[in-house]
């Protein structure tokens, strides 16, 4: 479980250290989303205790553990978001980044120092220590990694409502075996990312011919 010994290390609370996590690299839709969180205490146990690698949590923990983020008032919480064009524009690591960076932005304050999970830095107005299965062994950035996932799964739910075909709402854009019968079936929406390998397969199948 993941504890607050990696913020303490580097002055927490005195120093306000950010985690920032993203969620939303690998599907093949929507927008990939990023958190920057802030404890300015270090978390009681009854809150730490929910808190987890949001990918190790079921979607109904990693609800209860955000309404439980959101309602502690010792804490400050920044979320950020690159598009589909983004995404396609920059490509996925960087978009990745700039989410990170407008999740920092939304912070009142700058930190003295972020917690990253992961191994490649993104660039950022303050420092940054990367840590390798961070959202396993951070409070923080666990906590940002359930903020991010509880986001945008609530936001490809939405876009689910509109776009029927793919199960959205039980998959969150990733390359499941509906999504991918829902491409067949309906083809590529403007939420689809048109650099991912599938997707451009999509297209070529639709493509007339002589096109290119």
């Amino acid at each position: 479980m993941p504890d607050f010994s990696l913020e303490a290390a580097r002055g927490a609370p005195d120093a306000l250290i950010a985690g920032i996590d993203e969620v939303g690299r690998g599907p093949l839709a929507g927008p990939v989303v990023a958190a920057a969180l802030v404890f300015l205490v270090p978390p009681p146990p009854e809150l730490a205790c929910l808190i987890d690698d949001s990918k190790r949590l079921t979607a109904k923990r990693r609800e209860k553990a955000f309404d439980a983020l959101r309602n502690f008032p010792d804490l400050r919480l920044g979320l950020g978001a690159a598009s589909v064009t983004e995404i396609e524009q920059l490509n996925i690591a960087n978009a990745c980044h700039l989410a990170m960076r407008r999740a920092l932005a939304r912070l009142p304050f700058l930190p003295a120092a972020a917690l990253v999970d992961g191994s490649h830095a993104p660039l950022l107005p303050c420092p940054v220590n990367m840590v390798v299965g961070g959202d396993k062994l951070s409070l923080s950035i666990a906590g940002a990694s359930i903020a991010a996932k509880v986001v945008r799964d609530r936001l490809m739910t939405r876009l689910a409502v509109r776009h029927d075909s793919y199960a959205w709402e039980r998959n969150a854009g990733y390359g499941t075996a509906a999504h991918m019968a829902g491409l067949r079936l309906k083809g590529v929406t403007h939420h689809h990312r048109r650099g991912f390998a599938p997707i451009r397969a999509q297209l070529a199948l639709t493509l007339p011919a002589g096109a290119s």
